[in-house]
């Protein structure tokens, strides 16, 4: 038999899309530079320069559960053809959930997530592992993001 094995880019050819740039690259200083597959398609990045083309430094790989329940931005879920789906930034990234089920559940997990921390914010001394609410809540995310 014959076929082709697909080969994993070539570390200047793996490109990523931001919102307001479109493609962007791994700067070469970036120690993620080598990295030729990621498990998330997914980066988060502190740094964005422009040279000859647009580079990200200092990125890292984000899994989808704490992208939903820590990215910035209100959490939205609606029916598409079907599938029920999780969106981030007004539509701009999109999940599809197993079920409705699961797309309310995580939906719900990143309402508490955000009011436990505005409690936090106007009550700075509250330590979120000793009250009940906050260790169920944190330990809920903890469990999530640990074994997806």
């Amino acid at each position: 038999s014959t076929g082709a094995v697909r080969m994993q880019p070539k570390a200047e050819e793996l490109k990523f899309v931001t919102k307001n740039d479109g493609y962007v690259h791994i700067h070469p200083s970036s120690v993620n530079y080598q990295t030729r597959h990621f498990e998330s398609p997914y980066l988060v990045y502190h740094e964005k320069i422009k040279t000859s083309r647009v580079f990200i430094r200092d990125c890292s790989m984000v899994s989808v559960y704490p992208l939903v329940l820590l990215g910035g931005g209100q959490v939205h879920m609606q029916l598409l053809k079907g599938d029920f789906v999780i969106s981030l930034d007004d539509g701009w990234i999109r999940f599809v959930a197993a079920s409705h089920q699961v797309a309310e559940l995580v939906k719900e997990l990143r309402c508490e997530l955000d009011q436990l921390l505005q409690d936090k914010i106007k009550n700075p001394s509250m330590d979120l592992c000793m009250c009940p609410r906050g260790s169920r809540i944190i330990g809920m995310i903890v469990k999530l993001v640990t074994t997806q």
